[in-house]
């Protein structure tokens, strides 16, 4: 199937509709097509499940220490008892307890549990979903394509999540966003043309000409000096994704496909407020592009897509996107249910 031209994008809401990506959405654990027995072989991203599954059960204990004195996070908790059930659907995500500290005794992550729950404050949650976040960035190369999408999805949702403890530090990059460099690495674009990746990063580049053009409709839209604002901070945002796109695939030998002339909306734009949906409605789409980017490129570049990942996730919630556990990720995994904005 040839994929949608880049002028109906924004009606169809996905620029990534090809084979090789909607592959990376297959469960971690099993192969598709794979012979039954399969299941009996040894999962190399054991290592890093475990890892992600123990930083998982620390956040676990430590929202269920606060939740007597803050039951309004239960929503929160059960985003990451969805995160816990797609790492590990084969082991139950602990069940909520006012024991301080109870949900990680007995794991390799009790100790980190029992810490946070000592001290059940906000701000020392907060903190810890955000470490959290950090540290499974630091797994990207070593999971699976998959496993890297949903690590990369999970950590962008741990950021929202520290943002909505009343975090306002900076989120950390996972590697030097692209767009702060004159070019890509040597390594970064050597890589990009050896592992046959050019044709994702054009897909990129494709949902960032949308959005620049996206955008334009949405300034002509407000009248508020504070969202008119945000409005030009998010389209620089997206004109510096642009052009390092631009650089990448040039780097790489490739030419970069050319903006088209006008694009269809998915939705009438006539009004301030429809200009901010239109403005969630791209940052929401953006997220699905960079997380299959993430499990489509090779492991040097994941933390490129995952960085664009989290910064598309923010603005998608800054201008009123509908929350969910796993931004990027349409087809909610096992267990799990995402609301579609």
């Amino acid at each position: 199937m040839q994929p949608p031209s880049r002028r109906t994008f924004l009606a169809l809401g996905l620029l990534l509709t090809g084979g090789a990506l909607t592959a990376c959405t297959d469960t971690p654990h099993q192969a598709p097509g794979s012979p039954a027995g399969d299941h009996n072989r040894p999962d190399p991203d054991e290592p890093v499940r475990r890892r992600a599954l123990d930083a998982t059960d620390a956040l676990l204990a430590a929202y269920d220490a606060l939740l007597p004195q803050a039951p309004q996070l239960q929503p929160l908790r059960e985003d990451v008892a969805r995160h816990r059930a797609a790492l590990d659907t084969a082991t139950p995500a602990p069940t909520p307890s006012t024991g301080a500290g109870a949900s990680g005794a007995g794991t390799p992550g009790a100790t980190a549990s029992t810490t946070a729950a000592a001290a059940p404050t906000t701000a020392a949650l907060a903190s810890l979903e955000r470490q959290t976040a950090q540290a499974r960035l630091a797994d990207l190369g070593a999971a699976s394509p998959p496993l890297a999408r949903l690590l990369a999805s999970v950590s962008a949702a741990g950021v929202l999540h520290a943002v909505a403890l009343g975090d306002a530090a900076p989120a950390a990059a996972a590697a030097p966003a692209p767009s702060t460099s004159a070019s890509p690495s040597a390594s970064t674009t050597a890589s990009a043309s050896a592992g046959g990746t050019a044709a994702p990063f054009q897909d990129a580049l494709g949902a960032e000409h949308a959005a620049v053009y996206g955008y334009g409709v949405v300034g002509a839209r407000l009248t508020d000096d504070g969202q008119r604002t945000a409005a030009r901070t998010s389209l620089a945002a997206h004109q510096a994704r642009r052009d390092a796109w631009q650089r990448l695939l040039a780097g790489s030998g490739a030419t970069p496909d050319p903006a088209a002339a006008g694009y269809q909306l998915p939705f009438p734009v006539t009004d301030a407020a429809s200009a901010g949906r239109l403005a969630a409605h791209l940052e929401t789409r953006l997220t699905t592009v960079y997380a299959d980017l993430v499990a489509a490129v090779a492991t040097p570049q994941r933390p490129l897509a995952a960085d664009a990942l989290r910064e598309s996730a923010l603005r998608a919630h800054q201008w009123g996107a509908a929350p969910t556990a796993f931004p990027g990720i349409t087809d909610a995994p096992a267990g799990t249910s995402t609301p579609t904005p």
